[in-house]
This record gives C-alpha cells, sequence and structure tokens, in this order.
C-alpha cells in the first residue's frame, strides 16, 4: 500500500539520521560544532533525537540521555521496501516525514486524506477508513497568564472590594522617600550596602519642598514636636538625596501620605529589590504587597482585622506575634498557617506609622499599615517550595499544568 520516497530510501540503506547520531554518543559526548560540521543531515539528526528525548545539549556538547532500546521507524522503512504492513503510528511519522508514500497501486483503505493525494486524485483509488472519535487528538498549549500576573490581579480585586485606591511609585527611589520620611536613622544597618542596592546613575536624586525636609529632619534630630527624642544625631541632606533601588514598598505610602487627606485606604503592588543571595526562598527582587489606612477612628484592632479579612480571602488562616519596625508602634507581623507542613510562616510586617513619621508629612490622624511578601504567598497558595520558579527558571510544564485559585 505504500513506498518509500527516494529520501526514505536513502535512510534505508545509511540508517535515520537520529539513529546514527545516538550510535556516535554510545562512547560518550560529542562536540556540538563538531558533530554540525562534520555529519551528514545533522539538522534532522538533532531534532529528531531531541523530540524523542534521546539527546540532550550541555556545556557546548551533545549527551546521550536515553539509549532507546530500538529504532521502530528504521524497521518501519525496512517492512515497507519488503511491501510489509507497517504500525498505523510509525507509517504517520514517516509519511509526515515524506519518508514513505501512497504507492500507485489501487489501495483498499485510506488512512490520511493528504494534500498530495487531493492535487493527484488518488483519493479516488481506494477506501477511506472510517473516522475514530475516540483516538485523542493532539494537545494544545494556549496562552495564558503569568502566575504572579494572575494572582496581582486577584490581590487588586479584594483590595478594590474593600474599598481602597491603588497607588504606585519610581522603582529608583532617593534615601530620603525610602528610609528618612520613615524615620529610619542614617546609620540604620538596613542601609549599608550588602542589604540595599545604591545606584551609580543616577547617583543622587532632588529632595522634595524644603519645609518637608525641614520637618523630617527635625523628626530624625529631635522628634519634630511630637514628644520624642528623635534618633538624637545630625541628619545629613547629602545622605538622603542618594538614590536606591526601592527596598519596600512603603516609599510609595509615605509618598501618597504627603499628599492625602484623611480618611484615606490606599495600597500597591510593586517590585521591590534587596541585595540578597539567590536561593530557593530568597531573590533579589520580590514583589510587596502595601497598604495603609489614614482616619481618627481607627486603632490596632482595626489593623488586625483588614490583615484577617485579606488572608481569609486568600484562603489562609491568619494569627499574628509582636514585632519591632522603625517607623511602626505598635507592630505586627502577620503568620499564615501552612497545611502541608503544619507550620506557621511569618509573612511580612505591619503596625501603627509613629508620630515622627506622620507629623513630618502634615498627617495627624492614626495610620495602620503594612507590608506583604507576594511570591511567598503564592508559594503556599500552590504548594511550591523554590521562588525561583517565579522569574529565573521559565518551567513552562510548571505554568501550563498550574491550577490557579478562582
Amino acid at each position: 500500500m505504500y513506498a518509500l520516497t527516494e529520501e526514505g530510501k536513502e535512510y534505508l540503506e545509511e540508517g535515520l539520521p537520529e539513529k546514527n547520531l545516538v550510535e556516535l554518543l554510545i562512547e560518550g559526548p560529542v562536540s556540538f560544532d563538531l558533530l554540525k560540521g562534520r555529519m551528514k543531515n545533522f539538522s534532522i539528526a538533532i531534532q529528531w533525537a531531541k523530540k524523542k528525548g534521546w539527546v540532550e545539549v550541555k556545556g557546548g556538547k551533545i549527551h546521550l540521555a536515553k539509549e532507546p532500546k530500538s529504532f521502530p521507524e528504521q524497521l518501519a522503512l525496512e517492512k515497507i521496501s519488503r511491501g510489509e504492513k507497517v504500525d498505523e503510528n510509525i507509517l504517520s511519522v514517516l509519511i509526515q516525514r515524506k519518508l514513505a508514500e501512497k504507492s500507485r497501486k489501487i489501495e483498499k483503505e485510506i488512512i490520511f486524506l493528504t494534500e498530495e493525494m487531493i492535487k493527484t486524485r488518488d483519493w479516488r483509488l481506494g477506501k477511506f477508513r472510517p473516522y475514530n472519535v475516540e483516538v485523542p487528538g493532539q494537545k494544545i498549549q494556549p496562552g495564558k497568564k503569568h502566575i504572579v500576573s494572575f494572582y496581582i490581579q486577584k490581590i487588586r480585586d479584594i483590595f478594590f472590594d474593600l474599598g481602597f485606591k491603588e497607588a504606585s511609585g519610581p522603582l529608583i527611589e532617593s534615601s530620603f522617600w525610602n528610609f528618612d520620611a520613615l524615620f529610619v536613622p542614617q546609620d540604620h544597618p538596613g542601609r549599608e550596602l550588602q542589604d540595599t542596592f545604591y545606584m551609580k546613575n543616577p547617583k543622587k536624586c532632588k529632595l522634595p519642598d524644603k519645609n518637608l525636609v525641614n520637618q523630617v529632619k527635625a523628626a530624625h534630630e529631635n522628634g519634630g514636636g511630637t514628644g520624642s527624642l528623635g534618633w538624637r544625631y545630625k541628619w545629613s541632606e547629602e545622605i538622603a538625596k542618594q538614590a536606591v533601588l526601592r527596598t519596600h514598598t512603603t516609599a510609595v505610602s509615605i509618598r501618597e501620605m504627603s499628599k492625602l487627606t484623611p480618611p484615606a485606604k490606599v495600597f500597591c503592588i510593586g517590585k521591590t529589590f534587596r541585595n540578597e543571595s539567590i536561593d530557593y526562598k530568597h531573590t533579589a527582587e520580590f514583589t510587596q504587597i502595601e497598604g495603609i489606612v489614614l482616619d481618627e477612628n481607627i486603632g490596632f484592632r482595626d489593623l488586625l482585622g483588614y490583615l484577617k479579612e485579606f488572608y481569609q480571602r486568600m484562603g489562609f488562616k491568619v494569627r499574628f506575634r509582636p514585632a519591632y519596625f522603625p517607623y511602626t508602634e505598635m507592630s505586627t507581623e502577620p503568620e499564615i498557617y501552612f497545611e502541608e507542613k503544619g507550620e506557621w510562616i511569618e509573612m511580612g510586617g505591619s503596625g501603627i506609622f509613629r508620630p515622627e513619621m506622620c507629623k513630618a508629612v502634615g498627617i495627624d490622624v492614626p495610620v495602620l499599615a503594612w507590608g506583604l511578601g507576594l511570591e511567598r504567598l503564592i508559594m503556599l497558595k500552590m504548594g511550591m517550595n523554590d521562588i525561583r520558579n517565579f522569574y529565573y527558571k521559565n518551567d513552562l510544564k510548571l505554568l501550563r499544568e498550574a491550577v490557579l485559585w478562582q
């Protein structure tokens, strides 16, 4: 019923390219460039060998990943040349590769209707095989949102539903907004090079309105009329001008506070940067979920209520433990329960902004605030154990098979 094409006859005598490649690699890995320059039909060989999972390319060399027990397509070429029957699936592959074709003799059955058969009208020479509706079709992989993008939108919807407005800010930030306006002292360890990325270009940033700068300076040096003693050191404008990659989205919150009139509720989901060594639970860039609530009639219990509502909508149990941050008092760290390991996992920081910070930007009502980790939350939601999956590994299998929360 079928005959070999000229290319099929060539492979019958010389062997399929992928078969020849595998046989060359049995002795050990071979340089990619060496084989490319010397092996006949190299591109075809590497294409089919990789598709079948027989070889892989590492370090400029081709390695044998899996030695096949047999070469059914090579055996099929031999059978076709003798006029013997061939497995239909293998025959289909040979026809697609144009190594075999329908013979010009009258056939009993037609399996595939091809473009060539229509052109030559050979479809009239045989009988079509009935269509088998139970045969699985080719799996199609449609485009879909990245896991991080998907959950960002879900979290945005939660905060919109709670009456928040969304804000954003620059990734390159002045130390003034990133640290000083948050009442972080200029000698704080978090400002050191081992924790913070400082910019070379631009090296300096412009400071805001002089009155605002003086209020922040006074807060650092003597408390700025809040009843606090401040940090009791001489504050430097030059240090405040230093340009950094923002280390938290709280820089967005304090910028917004300098423009807001209470009552107000604002959130931000944005990229932040820390000078971290990259491993399964740390990256140099990560995303924070930031939120602030300004109102004269709120307190610490309201803060816990907002966080509890957020995590419950995400499907987690939440608890709180006391914490310390330079710019909040009282402070707490929310923890969510990880069912698989039976552990409570810390998710970020939260608290009530200190008066030294609020008064400097013209706010005289309580301000609830939180900065929560996004990637760790998604990892727990999806049962993942490596934060690098989000940005560095580009695991298409993970993205295709991910079951996302609705």
